[in-house]
């Protein structure tokens, strides 16, 4: 084998080796891990669908945590039609809130109005040195 050849295999194996290696790194904690969890022990049910605007808006406001939160998906695949769960639930708007006491609330709702219904404490500022 040329020295070239040798060159490139030995690139192409350490460019693999590197992404195997970044992609078993643990994943670094949430700003908002502890209370989309808090939230999600309370009880309370959050549905959206994929197409939404304002339920990829709710996620955002959660960053990486978004993934901790109790996020039931109501739409098919196709987008056409709600999902049994949803319509059992009577969801009729997305994002839609349910809380443990029955309680909705509909819209992009606020992270401190969700702090002040679950009761659920949201990190301040100052908790977390970086920001997502």
């Amino acid at each position: 084998m040329s020295k070239k050849l040798v060159l490139w295999l030995v690139a192409i194996i350490i460019v693999i080796l590197g992404v195997i290696w970044l992609a078993k790194l643990p994943e670094k904690p949430g700003k908002y891990d502890s209370f989309a969890a808090c939230i999600k022990d309370s009880g309370t049910l959050f549905y959206g669908t994929f197409w939404c605007l304002n339920c990829q808006n709710q996620k955002a406001k959660f960053g990486s945590s978004a993934k901790i939160l109790p996020y039931i998906e109501c739409s098919t695949v196709d987008g056409k039609n709600q999902l049994p769960i949803c319509a059992e639930a009577d969801i009729t708007g997305y994002p839609t809130w349910i809380f443990s006491d029955g309680t909705r609330e509909m819209g992009d709702t606020s992270l401190e109005r969700l702090s002040e219904i679950t009761s659920c404490l949201l990190p301040t500022q100052t908790d977390s040195p970086t920001e997502e």
